[in-house]
């Protein structure tokens, strides 16, 4: 399966899908004029990818600044695929990266974290300069 790499834009953000190694990450801002079309094919490739794994370790490092209520629905999706890939027995991590002084992502990535029962969700607050 072919790695997806999809580097920010103004509107979307970096996308690293390694699919070797298990490595996923999503960074920046999140508010795609297309959430369906931004998010689709990256959900198809990870269910696919999820759907084949078998006592496997898989991390995703999510680390966003903004995203729009489409995009909140769409990352829900995103972690309820890692559930049930955890649920299945593989190892699934999710590290929700936030600025130590953003209260409203660390309030997300703890309503996220609620959700989930076959992931370790771990808050990452980062500390700003």
């Amino acid at each position: 399966m072919d790695n997806i790499v999809i580097p920010a834009s103004e509107r979307s953000p970096d996308v690293e899908l390694d699919f070797s190694t298990g490595l996923m990450k999503l960074k920046g801002e999140s508010y795609p004029e297309d959430v369906a079309a931004f998010y689709g094919p990256l959900m198809a490739a990870l269910n696919k990818y999820l759907g084949a794994l078998s006592d496997a370790d898989v991390c995703f490092d999510i680390e966003l600044v903004y995203f729009n209520s489409s995009s909140a629905k769409a990352l829900m999706n995103l972690l309820l695929l890692l559930e049930k890939a955890g649920a299945a027995g593989n190892r699934i991590v999710v590290n929700w990266h936030f600025n130590s002084d953003d209260d409203t992502m660390q309030e997300f990535g703890e309503d996220f974290s609620e959700d989930l029962e076959h992931v370790q969700f771990n808050l990452c607050a980062v500390e700003t300069a």
